[in-house]
């Protein structure tokens, strides 16, 4: 039965001459991949174009049980991009947190408030005109909530280590292990947790500051994360942007 979703698009892999491989984060079944056809006929109803990192499409499918890689058989744009693509900054970020989510979104049941956090970040990086330096680092603290990451800010005080494993404030120096940050860098963490996309322009970063923070954040996830690997595009949205 043809079913009508939406999705985000995470990963695209070369599988033939005449198709790819494409993962979505889809609406209403989670993670889903799908062989899409390389067909460049302007009358082709899925078109190879609309699948760039973060694109968010509206599309028609049939999910059926024991399969694990489904057709697409009509695809269009939901939210049509107006500066993601052309802008070199933005495009960046979209490469880079499209690769991160591939890494961490891995399951394959419907997450609807997860789903609509995903959609309106990407629509507001999309809308947003200037001072969006810190959107990549806000967006991947607040999605540490969707992933029962997100540190426990309650016991916090000035001085205090953040102990990266344990995802916790501490006024003790861990002894166990080496994963943990202190003095100014984790009350930079306490501050990127206050942020939010309309107020992140008032909290003033620098560039190596800003640096310092994507490092910690990758670092944070793939101690949470099982099989986190190293991101190819982490390099080149370092040199670009931060």
């Amino acid at each position: 039965m043809l079913q009508k979703t939406q999705g985000i698009v995470l990963h695209v892999l070369k599988h033939k001459d005449t198709s790819n491989i494409v993962d979505v984060y889809t609406e209403l079944n989670g993670r889903c991949s799908f062989i899409v056809p390389l067909s460049r006929s302007k009358k082709s109803a899925v078109k190879p174009v609309l699948f760039q990192p973060l694109s968010i499409i509206e599309f028609e499918t049939n999910i059926r049980p024991n399969i694990s890689l489904y057709r697409i058989k009509e695809a269009r744009a939901a939210v049509p991009f107006t500066s993601i693509p052309y802008h070199p900054y933005k495009s960046a970020i979209a490469l880079f947190l499209a690769e991160f989510l591939y890494r961490v979104l891995r399951e394959e049941d419907k997450n609807l408030p997860l789903y609509s956090y995903l959609t309106h970040s990407i629509a507001w990086l999309d809308a947003c005109e200037r001072e969006f330096a810190n959107f990549h680092l806000v967006f991947l603290m607040r999605l540490s909530r969707f992933l029962g990451l997100y540190p426990n800010l309650d016991d916090y005080s000035r001085g205090d280590y953040f102990d990266l494993l344990n995802a916790s404030f501490t006024s003790v120096k861990p002894q166990h292990h080496a994963h943990y940050i202190k003095g100014d860098e984790a009350y930079a963490i306490t501050q990127l947790m206050r942020m939010n996309y309309d107020t992140m322009h008032l909290f003033g970063m620098s560039r190596t500051e800003r640096g310092r923070c994507l490092v910690i954040m990758n670092d944070y996830y793939r101690l949470h994360i099982p099989g986190f690997t190293e991101l190819k595009s982490l390099a080149i949205l370092q040199e670009l942007f931060i």
